[in-house]
């Protein structure tokens, strides 16, 4: 059974899904994308997560602003702007009649190609747009026991040949690590930066809680979480001493705790890292304090949209 921060609660709604493409609502199983489409062929595309919470997107500016730099940086011209970005993901929340605990994934790829090629001159329509929202409930098992990690040999890359914070189709790097996570019988995989300091998960940003203080790495090389940047916010507001900084596994293996952020699961303890128990191995005071904090700043937001 899969275990980690992306479990969710099987919901059977979500065989009769609609799915948005390019301006059209197709049931689940209808819903598909050419050969040729320039993801498919060399991942050139770019995505983003929204979660919807008692009708509303939550911090859907960050994540708009996520996006549309992302598009900046690999040279998308986004066929549509923020508002209609934002009434097409409602289109798609309204005919499947989701209002509450709703994952909806937008991506966007450069389009068609004329054949198989890295070239984008070679690519003969506009962008694909795709929107899957999905009735997801991050799994309670998970956060009450927590989950393990694994130290990857896959590094986190350099800003100069492909940024992390980057929210592109790209990924095989961070599945590699993650299989290595897998068959040493963990959950997710921990990655390191280039200097072997530790920077992130393969699909959350990690934390780490040492006499009360937490710890994130410096953000050079980690994915430009929305949450991880919430939880940083978190701290500050309630006098949390949160420090962004180099550490290594040296200080990871004697933390007193540890959790992960994302933008699906929220905050998840970590209790096993590479065999080896964190703290008590227990969810942390700590951990359960920003957890509930978290909480606190999604409800504020839900208030003021």
């Amino acid at each position: 059974m899969i275990s980690g921060t992306h479990k969710a609660v099987e919901d059977p709604r979500n065989k009769d899904i609609k799915i948005y493409i390019n301006g059209e609502l197709l049931p689940r199983e209808d819903a598909k994308i050419s050969v040729f489409d320039s993801g498919y062929l060399v991942g050139d595309g770019i995505w983003e997560a929204f979660r919807i919470h008692k009708g509303k997107m939550l911090f859907v500016q960050q994540h708009l602003d996520r996006m549309w730099q992302s598009a900046k940086v690999i040279g998308l011209q986004l066929p549509f702007t923020k508002e209609e970005l934002l009434q097409m993901v409602q289109k798609t929340l309204d005919v499947n009649n989701m209002k509450d605990h709703v994952h909806t994934r937008v991506m966007v790829t450069r389009g068609i190609k004329k054949t198989p090629s890295q070239d984008p001159r070679l690519t003969i329509s506009g962008p694909n747009v795709v929107i899957i929202a999905e009735h997801k409930i991050a799994a309670e098992d998970v956060k009450d026991k927590g989950i393990s990690l694994f130290t990857s040999t896959i590094r986190r890359g350099s800003p100069d040949y492909l940024d992390p914070r980057l929210n592109c189709h790209s990924k095989l790097h961070e599945v590699q690590a993650l299989i290595q996570a897998l068959d040493a019988g963990a959950d997710e995989a921990l990655m390191l930066d280039i200097h072997g300091f530790v920077s992130t998960c393969n699909a959350t940003n990690f934390f780490m809680v040492k006499d009360g203080e937490v710890w994130t790495s410096t953000g050079q090389y980690c994915m430009n979480g929305i949450t991880r940047a919430n939880i940083i916010q978190v701290c500050q507001e309630n006098q949390i001493g949160c420090k962004e900084k180099n550490f290594s596994l040296f200080d990871v293996y004697g933390a007193d705790e540890c959790f992960v952020t994302g933008s699906f699961g929220g905050v998840t303890p970590v209790i096993k890292i590479d065999g080896k128990i964190i703290g008590e191995g227990v969810i942390g005071s700590r951990t359960k304090t920003l957890s509930s904090l978290y909480q606190e700043l999604i409800a504020k937001e839900v208030k003021a949209i």
